[in-house]
């Protein structure tokens, strides 16, 4: 079943999507509640909405970020994805060991998801404005420590998500040993819908990896295209990673990572040593479509004003004078030391 939250007449509500309609779920139902009852509870809740026949045309609502989620872990499955923007953003070739230790992610900021046909700007002073083509499992039950053997129950189902990158922020600031920050802090979009697990069952290998095609265009042209099974770590690995010594809640989005093969523009620049194909400008669309689920498509818009300028850090000299000042602050009485 596919699940998408729509606008009609100004009202968000949860609904389930067929190929040539749209049947509301009740009104102002939220996606998040769906997910909470469970798999087997959404889909009788689907059919039932869909039994009632309120049919309403594709065209007359708006498709919007079918989820806004507790949280996003946005993974690194891809290892021609890794080589590859390892080589734009840090000057490095090929995968470092610590891929191979387990399936990392980083956590991105679940409050500036959008979705599907949405204007998505860069942020002030970026020049490198990248998308990055990813499909994203939705948890669906809760669980601390999952097995991976038993993973794959937790997933609700799968839907596109673009994790946009401003690469020149990013560069900058990573080379501080954290990050990625406010490199990706201003969008991630998810959509157009939620496909439920159930329906993928034809799409699994023997080795519980996901099967999809993924292409990326921009304007119209192929970026890239990549098959999901080339992940190194399967959908049910990073439930039990997120897990681990943790735990993860429905409606937390645990993202794939960018696909390889040109899933985004930086692992073609370090390639090909140019930035080439160039940066995002305003007007460009971008269209990311993987099978089974349909096509995320987003504008590119005005790029945001630069901030307001930030004050200087201390420096060390000053903040080592300040660390002697207040030890020549201490002063002892009585035996006891006291803080003037």
């Amino acid at each position: 079943m596919r699940f998408a939250t729509v606008t009609v007449d100004g009202d968000a509500s949860a609904a389930v999507v067929t190929d040539d309609a749209v049947y509301l779920l009740d009104q102002g139902r939220q996606m998040i509640d769906v997910i909470g009852q469970g798999l087997d509870g959404a889909l009788a809740e689907g059919a039932r909405a869909v039994a009632r026949g309120r049919r309403i045309d594709h065209s007359d609502v708006a498709f919007e970020a079918p989820l806004q989620p507790p949280s996003i872990r946005d993974f690194v499955a891809f290892a021609e994805h890794v080589e590859g923007v390892r080589a734009s953003m840090q000057g490095a070739d090929g995968v470092p060991d610590a891929w191979c230790d387990a399936p990392h992610f980083y956590f991105t900021n679940p409050y500036a998801v959008v979705g599907p046909n949405a204007v998505v700007r860069a942020p002030g002073g970026s020049e490198q404005l990248d998308f990055e083509l990813e499909v994203a499992a939705v948890v669906g039950t809760a669980g601390s420590d999952v097995a991976v053997g038993a993973a794959a129950d937790h997933i609700f189902g799968y839907t596109i998500l673009n994790d946009w990158s401003a690469r020149d922020l990013q560069r900058r600031e990573m080379e501080i040993g954290l990050g990625p920050a406010k490199g990706k802090d201003f969008a991630n979009s998810l959509g157009p819908v939620i496909v439920t697990a159930d329906e993928f069952t034809d799409h699994v290998d023997d080795d519980g990896f996901l099967d999809l095609a993924c292409t990326a265009r921009v304007n119209g042209e192929e970026i890239g295209s990549d098959v999901t099974a080339n992940m190194g770590w399967s959908f049910a690995a990073m439930v039990a990673f997120a897990s681990r010594d943790s735990a993860v809640r429905p409606g937390d989005v645990l993202g794939s990572g960018t696909i390889g093969n040109g899933g985004c523009l930086a692992e073609l620049w370090g390639r090909r040593g140019t930035l080439d194909p160039s940066p995002l400008h305003r007007g460009d669309v971008v269209e990311l479509t993987v099978e089974g689920i349909g096509t995320l498509r987003n504008t590119i818009g005005s790029p945001r004003p630069a901030g307001v300028p930030l004050p200087a850090p201390r420096t060390t000299d000053q903040q080592r004078r300040r660390a002697e000042h207040a030890g020549q602050s201490l002063t002892t009485t009585g035996g006891m030391t006291h803080d003037r």
